[in-house]
């Protein structure tokens, strides 16, 4: 960017600023925080702001489970966007890339912009960004070259979404960035889909490593538009809920350090009626059905003991191979 056009960029954020937009305006709002709240100009010319060494592998260890669950959501998303000039980025909670997915001949590019492991891309050190701004708000957002804060980061287009933990904290962000000049709207808006689609992934995926000895539970989509999992132990208690799930649910952390009947909580779900007995029928049938109806092995694999297996088979009226 030209010594006029970042002066251009500039004046814009600040008469912005000084507006009263930021109430009809998310993005203004954004610049404001950036401005007013971490008192950055919009003209600084530094590149972002790095972790030593040290703090970096502190960074990666708090963030390690989720990372590691990631593996395969980067390696698809980047297979998606790789070729067209993108790199992929996950962020943990305070902004920093933990995880990259990059060309070759791209890297020296995105290493000159900051966008590297180790790099600190919060609000309040980038201001407006697609990273920073995404774990500020905790909503999926796009950052299109000249709605950044700065103008030396006018030339990036970010798409980002927020990835929560197994017990629906804020967690990480997943990102998508750019330098390219022909990048289009159409483009960046699937390049959403498919970012908040590989965040959720991830977040089942590292849910699933959490719960590995529960059954987890897909929730129905309700009228929200929000589903999400919920890991049940061999007595038919709720032991974890994902984010979306605790929302539709109406579950609290508090309340799951209590005994939470299954039936109890999903029994006022929109479109969950008999969903439990569904699930736990059909795991039991493809239990028996893995270990040729032995129920001593069935009810191993299961977690549960044959007791109660027999009580599970009852209920259910499931025939066993004798």
């Amino acid at each position: 960017m030209n010594g006029q056009s970042a002066g251009h960029h500039e004046d814009r954020v600040q008469t912005a600023v000084n507006s009263d937009a930021a109430a009809k305006s998310a993005l203004v709002a954004s610049w404001q925080r950036s401005s007013k709240l971490h008192r950055l100009d919009p003209g600084e010319r530094k590149s972002p702001k790095r972790l030593t060494d040290a703090e970096f592998r502190k960074a990666k260890q708090n963030v390690e489970p989720l990372q590691m669950a990631a593996q395969s959501s980067l390696d698809r998303l980047y297979l998606a966007v790789g070729g067209v000039g993108c790199c992929v980025l996950l962020a943990d909670r305070d902004g920093v890339p933990v995880d990259r997915r990059g060309a070759d001949c791209d890297d020296e590019t995105f290493k000159s912009w900051g966008l590297w492991l180790g790099s600190i891309w919060s609000e309040e050190s980038e201001g407006t960004n697609g990273i920073g701004t995404c774990l500020a708000e905790r909503r999926a957002l796009t950052i299109h070259r000249d709605q950044h804060f700065y103008a030396r980061n006018t030339l990036l287009s970010c798409t980002t979404a927020p990835v929560y933990d197994h017990e629906g904290n804020l967690a990480a962000a997943l990102d998508i960035s750019s330098c390219r000049a022909d990048l289009t709207e159409a483009f960046t808006n699937l390049i959403s889909i498919a970012v908040a689609d590989a965040a959720r992934r991830i977040e089942a995926e590292n849910f699933r490593r959490a719960f590995p000895r529960a059954r987890v539970l897909l929730l129905p989509e309700a009228n929200s538009g929000l589903g999400g999992l919920i890991a049940i132990d061999s007595d038919d208690l709720v032991v974890g809920a994902t984010r979306s799930a605790r929302i539709a649910l109406g579950i609290s952390q508090e309340s799951l350090a209590r005994s939470l009947a299954a039936m109890d909580v999903l029994s006022g779900a929109e479109g969950m009626e008999g969903s439990l007995d569904r699930a736990e029928r059909a795991a039991l049938q493809r239990a028996l059905a893995h270990t040729s109806g032995n129920i001593s092995a069935a009810a191993e694999a299961l977690g549960i003991s044959r007791a109660t297996l027999h009580r599970k088979l009852k209920r259910f009226e499931l025939r066993r191979a004798h």
